[in-house]
């Protein structure tokens, strides 16, 4: 996450979206006062100043606006995020998890199933329920705050009003990608993609994703 109160932006990193190469991006210009939670290296350097902030919830790069309500006033910011096409994501995700060595449920969950069974389990399907895209943008009193989702496989398009914003432009560069097939498609079976257009419906069509096997 990035709050910016010089040029009045904040950035949400919802995991598994390309998050990383923008908040890289971002930070390449970040101002004196800019606010960097998470694991680049400006946000390393500045993670002291976080202690300084009375903040409600979790200060890491998956901070939601929730988690920061308070920290500074945001009132007409340009609030936007990264959103990634979600039966890609989560083919995505379960390569990435499979590779990790810290405790946690869904890394045990990967390491153990294949990845059709991962995504019907329980445990991954609440997961989904609970933290849809707009969980991440939306303040404490409910209200969606988000400006832009910016869509990972449309970015240069969608960022257009964040460029007119910043007042400057940059290029996404590549990281944390996972090691696994671009095409995405043939990890599903019709009922897995079927699964998964029920859990993530909202995202699909607020983005106007979409699975098709025939396309190119």
């Amino acid at each position: 996450m990035i709050l910016s109160p010089g040029r009045r932006y904040a950035f949400v990193h919802i995991p598994k979206t390309g998050g990383t190469a923008m908040a890289l991006a971002l930070e390449a210009r970040a101002m004196r006062d800019d606010i960097l939670i998470g694991d680049t290296p400006k946000a390393r350097a500045r993670r002291g100043r976080l202690k300084r902030l009375e903040a409600p919830g979790r200060l890491w790069k998956h901070s939601r606006l929730t988690d920061v309500a308070g920290v500074v006033d945001m009132t007409g910011w340009r609030i936007f995020t990264l959103v990634r096409n979600p039966w890609d994501r989560m083919v995505s995700y379960y390569h990435w998890l499979q590779v990790q060595r810290f405790a946690h449920p869904a890394v045990r969950l990967a390491q153990a199933l294949p990845f059709g069974a991962f995504l019907n389990h329980p445990q991954t399907v609440a997961g989904l329920q609970a933290h849809p895209y707009a969980a991440y943008v939306t303040d404490a009193a409910g209200v969606v705050r988000a400006t832009d989702f910016i869509r990972l496989e449309a970015a240069e398009a969608d960022l257009a009003g964040v460029f007119a914003h910043l007042g400057f432009r940059f290029d996404l560069p590549r990281a944390n990608a996972s090691e696994r097939p671009r095409d995405w498609r043939g990890f599903y079976a019709d009922a897995d993609a079927a699964l998964i257009a029920r859990l993530c419906a909202a995202d699909i069509a607020r983005s106007g994703y979409r699975f098709d096997p025939l396309a190119v």
